[in-house]
């Protein structure tokens, strides 16, 4: 179905771009790896040399293309290959050795064995591997585009919070050089000549500095929040919108899934068993009210997508329908995928909204963030020197302050118009909290 909303849609793909990233996030069971597996495989039937990878823990895209995958990407269709990355042996392979031998160096320097283990662990590791598997492939130029299946919203958010954690950390340990070396440096001069952990470190954070540019290019990359339509659901789905809004990571599309046609006929026609050819049980008329079961839900879900365009009103609205049997299989993905986006190309960027805005205020500025749903009641702001921290919940965004605002203070914010508004100015802050 094509967008009820399309500002900014329908541009065709360019020539000779570098890797698209479209990565689908959501709450779990709403059906992001369907929908993932449905635009990869409706990308290399348009054409595109495509990689579906998930990077859930409990993978599922092997499930729903109906093959078994690995590690590696593998070929599933033409132009078309799968992948699930296995974070856990990513880490080991690339970080085990080093952990088990820093660990141990450090139990020799008479650090409990508890703290030693803690202590060679490097924090969200794990996010990082995944991430950098991700990189890696979008640096080779061997795929047009990597959809990425991700996990559930909470677990996405912290994967793609850890750029601007790790590079905060490398940069923790780049001040502590001189007491890291004087403890660890010759056992690491043994292990990994020429280089010492805050090289290390360093390569890493450079590493994942170019990969957070990546991510946050919206020409490049694109963020696509699956709904059903359920009101936990869009609960969810609004948070997830504030969080990326948050790391100004560019949402372009949101996919309503699960949805009821409203026509009697298309409904017939949409819930028919392909096996039978019979309209499926969800049909049944229930025995106490005499209502229709489908118009019951019907109504429901046209109110709650009404609920939907609401809450994101300026992206893409793509439609997928309820259907009697699951799509699996790619012949039954590449259906799902023309359903969804009909002629348009599922790697066209749909939708570029705006980021960080400074503008002169007054005798100062205001700072402003686009954060639509953010509930206010879970929203703080700290500044420390040109640095302003942005905590929503348990999540932090660390803001680099240009220089016309790093000397000044900020004022008592407010959301306007799904806008965090934050005044800068010379006299100190009545608080340093966040106002309604």
């Amino acid at each position: 179905m094509a967008a009820t909303s399309a500002e900014g849609a329908g541009q065709p793909a360019q020539p000779a771009r570098p890797t698209r990233l479209i990565l689908y996030v959501g709450k779990g069971g709403v059906g992001k790896t369907t929908m993932a597996a449905a635009t990869a495989v409706r990308a290399a039937e348009m054409g595109h040399r495509t990689l579906v990878v998930s990077t859930d823990i409990a993978h599922s895209l092997g499930d729903v293309l109906d093959m078994p995958l690995g590690a590696e990407p593998q070929e599933v269709a033409d132009r078309l290959d799968a992948q699930e990355i296995n974070v856990l042996d990513e880490v080991r392979r690339t970080w085990g050795r080093f952990q088990d031998k820093l660990a141990d160096f450090l139990r020799r320097e008479g650090i409990s064995d508890v703290q030693a283990d803690e202590l060679a662990i490097i924090p969200g590791m794990e996010e990082v591997a995944a991430l950098a598997q991700i990189g890696r492939k979008s640096r080779t130029g061997e795929y047009d585009c990597i959809v990425v299946d991700a996990a559930p919203t909470g677990e996405t958010i912290r994967l793609l919070s850890m750029p601007e954690s790790f590079q905060w950390y490398a940069g923790r340990i780049e001040a502590w050089r001189g007491r890291i070396m004087r403890l660890v440096g010759p056992f690491l001069r043994g292990m990994i000549p020429n280089l010492d952990v805050v090289d290390v470190m360093n390569h890493m954070a450079m590493r994942v500095r170019e990969l957070r540019a990546v991510l946050a290019d919206a020409q490049r990359s694109s963020y696509r929040i699956v709904v059903t339509p359920d009101r936990m659901v869009l609960k969810e789905a609004q948070r997830a919108e504030t969080y990326l809004n948050l790391f100004e990571y560019p949402i372009d599309a949101v996919i309503a899934n699960r949805v009821l046609p409203t026509s009697p006929a298309h409904r017939s026609d949409t819930l028919a068993s392909p096996a039978a050819g019979r309209p499926s049980d969800v049909g049944l008329r229930t025995s106490d009210s005499g209502l229709d079961l489908v118009d019951a839900l019907v109504t429901r879900q046209q109110a709650m997508m009404a609920e939907i365009r609401a809450s994101f009103p300026t992206l893409p609205l793509f439609e997928a329908p309820l259907l009697a049997q699951e799509p699996i299989g790619v012949a039954a993905l590449a259906a799902v995928g023309r359903q969804v986006f009909g002629p348009q190309d599922p790697t066209a960027v749909l939708h570029v909204g705006p980021t960080l805005e400074v503008k002169k205020h007054g005798q100062g500025y205001l700072l402003r963030i686009p954060m639509p749903n953010v509930e206010v009641d879970r929203l703080s702001l700290t500044k420390h020197a040109d640095e302003l921290y942005v905590d929503v919940g348990n999540f932090r965004r660390r803001i680099a302050l240009p220089l016309a605002l790093a000397g000044l203070e900020p004022g008592a914010a407010r959301v306007h118009a799904g806008t965090l508004e934050i005044p800068f100015s010379g006299q100190a802050a009545p608080n340093g909290g966040a106002s309604g």
